[in-house]
């Protein structure tokens, strides 16, 4: 592949936004790459997911580049080498010193590729910086098994050699392995040893698992509009709410548990903050697909609102300082990714929504402007 045809696609890339942009990547830019494996399209897959949420997951790109020219390992370079280089290249350029140490083989991986693409920008990197040797652990030396016992001894002529009967018995042994007339254990042996390294050599190679850590940005929070509100009729404690998400597709039904915390005429006509990826779930008959955000005192028995920054569209993104990331399509159950992040979500004392994580800072719930959500009076409150 020439190099003006990796430019002209690590170019184009640049005029996507990085809303939903893996996939038109993969169905635009793909076929202007070499083609891939499926082994190797998996990996592509999970390292534009993983690169969206850089400088989260550098310790494994570097961990994966150690013994690889290339990301997915292949001769040249792939859409996942353009991609990736271009969401880590701002990152890179900021090292320190020990970072660009601790980190030598995604700076050495991203000098290959800025040197292969020609007219984008390139940054300075100094690969000559002394780094501590990396020690590789040495496999323990198998113990060698005890040769082969010698041919068996003659017989004597005119006796014959009773078979054995438990070889003899199998009848479903595998013709191969069964000694030719006139043919010595030994070389039997040999052969069964033979077909067992051809068949651990016919094993496919697994595919790599890359771990996405945990965080605020993998939850979808947005501003929704309360179109209206009914009681729902199958259960006392429910709300059925229309919510305008500001989608093609139309408002949302959500059910939420508020009738004992706020009047069904509170409910009408107002801006509230939405998790939109929790796995749609029915509650009692009505098929829910989001959830309001709200605070709540145990102790007190008090509910509130998360509110949304005055002059909120419905649709308008909502995140934990730090973490304007792209969310998960849907939040997997199995992964427990909402129970791992909500219970760090609290209120302070200027009834801020924060996001508190031990030995990081205090995270505030803003829109793209920076502008903060509050509740009205809970302070050191539970939010989900």
């Amino acid at each position: 592949m020439s190099i003006e045809l990796l430019s002209t696609a690590f170019n184009q890339k640049l005029s996507f936004s990085e809303e939903n942009a893996n996939a038109a990547l993969v169905e635009q830019l793909g076929g202007k790459f070499p083609q891939l494996n499926a082994e190797q399209s998996a990996e592509q897959s999970q390292w534009l997911t993983v690169s969206q949420r850089f400088p989260e997951g550098l310790e494994q790109l570097n961990e994966t580049l150690k013994a690889r020219t290339y990301l997915l390992n292949t001769q040249e370079l792939s859409l996942a080498d353009v991609v990736v280089y271009s969401r880590v290249q701002a990152i890179v350029a900021a090292f320190t010193e020990e970072q660009i140490k601790a980190q030598r083989h995604i700076v050495r991986w991203l000098d290959l590729v800025q040197h292969s693409l020609s007219g984008v920008p390139q940054i300075a990197i100094n690969l000559d910086l002394e780094a501590p040797r990396e020690i590789k652990a040495k496999p323990e030396k198998k113990k060698a098994k005890p040769a082969e016992a010698a041919a068996p001894k003659k017989e004597s002529k005119g006796k014959k050699v009773k078979a054995d009967k438990k070889a003899g018995a199998d009848k479903k042994a595998d013709p191969a392995a069964a000694p030719a007339a006139g043919e010595a254990p030994a070389n039997v042996e040999q052969k069964r040893t033979e077909k067992k390294e051809k068949k651990k050599k016919e094993k496919k190679p697994q595919p790599v698992k890359v771990e996405v850590p945990v965080t605020p940005g993998m939850i979808d929070l947005r501003v929704g509009h309360i179109q209206k509100a009914i009681r729902h009729p199958d259960a006392d404690s429910l709300y059925v709410s229309t919510i305008d998400l500001g989608e093609e597709t139309g408002p949302r039904t959500v059910c939420s548990g508020l009738v004992k915390y706020y009047p069904l005429e509170a409910m009408q006509d107002r801006y509230v903050i939405i998790v939109a990826n929790l796995k749609p779930v029915n509650m009692r008959g009505i098929k829910s697909t989001a959830m309001v955000l709200c605070a709540s005192n145990k102790e007190d028995g008090i509910v509130e609102f998360v509110n949304p920054p005055a002059g909120s569209k419905p649709g308008d993104k909502i995140f934990f300082e730090g973490y304007d990331l792209t969310p998960e399509a849907v939040l997997n159950p199995k992964k427990k990714i909402w129970e791992q992040i909500q219970p760090g979500f609290t209120t302070t004392e200027d009834l801020d929504v924060i996001y508190r994580k031990e030995g990081d800072e205090d995270r505030k719930l803003v829109n793209k402007k920076g502008e903060h959500c509050k509740v009205n009076s809970l302070v050191g409150a539970a939010v989900n």
